[in-house]
């Protein structure tokens, strides 16, 4: 039994890493696909040429695939990975398998923050004026993770309860935002309706670049976090009696899980449940192990945002069906699922 425990390692990491290297070349072939789809349609042979030889190419199919579909595509992958991994990290330190940006209100209080800026051009701060809209969503998206996090460390508070108050949180941002609808121009309310609708249609090359920041600026955190993650997911005292520093780590993730969901909402608007669905997709595929549960999610967000963008379009020719309502249909009856699941489980 001894002399078969390396090998029996070495072909269970083995079929973590096929995992990953098969979401990776689906994603990859989502993207080609993304990119050729349109009223200009154009074969996978032509994407690849315009990306790898662009001086070789007409200007016209340059210009097509560069700036008018790369950065949508890419805002795809990289706001799926986002969301994708703020709610991996949300499920592990609050050990709910409910828990996600968008369940708990993180993205209804960035979307309210946002709104205020786009709609009455208040800024929360400010002296920060010439970045309004990703400060304001990322305070509101800090507060309700604040809030959360006082509420978790309450004697007596049980997960479904912080679910609970995270939907409470989320009902009363979603108010708040129709208040701002309310006293908003006729053109700001379109502005506000549009954007909260999630779209990837205004992606640009800015916008791309805040929501890969966000990324590069906490996935080395995750990373270096990774095996007291991990260790988290046996239990709050287990991981104590390894030395894992609870209460500070839960309170270091909310802050960076914050900051993810209010980048990517300051750029393509509210796009619900990437962060709920992906990660119970990535956790079926390779386990808990933060090492590859980690870009398993983020790679399961890239793809189904990739997926729903590529179908927005093909739904309605002519025409750009809003992603966050795909996203949503798709989401519910995985939350509904769920939310029985647990039920069944408790009886």
């Amino acid at each position: 039994m001894q002399a078969d425990t390396p090998l029996a390692y070495y072909r269970h990491t083995s079929r973590k890493l096929l995992w990953l290297a098969a979401m990776l070349l689906v994603l990859v072939v989502s993207v080609v696909c993304d990119l050729g789809y349109g009223p200009l349609r154009l074969t996978p042979q032509q994407v690849l040429q315009a990306l790898l030889t662009p001086s070789e190419v007409s200007e016209q199919l340059r210009t097509v695939v560069w700036q008018l579909r790369l950065p949508t595509a890419f805002m795809a992958v990289f706001c799926g990975a986002a969301l994708a991994l703020a709610g991996a990290q949300m499920q592990t330190i609050l050990d709910n398998p409910l828990a996600s940006p968008f369940t708990l209100g993180l993205s209804a209080a960035a979307s309210f923050g946002a709104a205020l800026a786009i709609a009455l051009g208040v800024g929360v701060i400010p002296w920060l004026a010439a970045y309004l809209v990703p400060v304001n969503a990322f305070v509101m998206a800090m507060l309700s993770a604040f809030l959360i996090h006082l509420l978790s460390n309450r004697r007596g508070v049980n997960k479904e309860t912080i679910v609970l108050f995270g939907l409470a949180l989320s009902f009363v941002f979603q108010a708040l935002l129709a208040v701002v609808q309310f006293f908003s121009s006729d053109q700001a309310v379109a502005s506000v309706v549009f954007w909260s609708l999630g779209s990837l249609t205004k992606s640009t090359w800015p916008k791309l670049a805040l929501v890969a920041g966000s990324i590069a600026m906490t996935l080395p955190f995750f990373i270096w976090s990774a095996w007291r993650l991990t260790a988290l997911r046996l239990g709050e005292t287990k991981a104590k009696s390894m030395g894992v520093p609870v209460a500070r780590l839960r309170f270091q993730v909310l802050m960076m899980v914050s900051f993810l969901a209010a980048c990517s909402v300051a750029s393509v608007g509210t796009i619900g449940f990437i962060g709920l669905v992906a990660p119970h997709i990535a956790r079926m595929l390779v386990g808990e192990d933060q090492r590859f549960f980690m870009p398993a999610s983020m790679l399961c967000g890239a793809l189904v945002l990739s997926l729903a963008s590529l179908l927005s379009r093909a739904i309605l020719p002519g025409a750009i069906f809003p992603i966050g309502i795909l996203t949503t249909l798709i989401g519910i009856p995985f939350f509904i699922a769920l939310v029985m699941d647990r039920k069944r489980a408790a009886w």
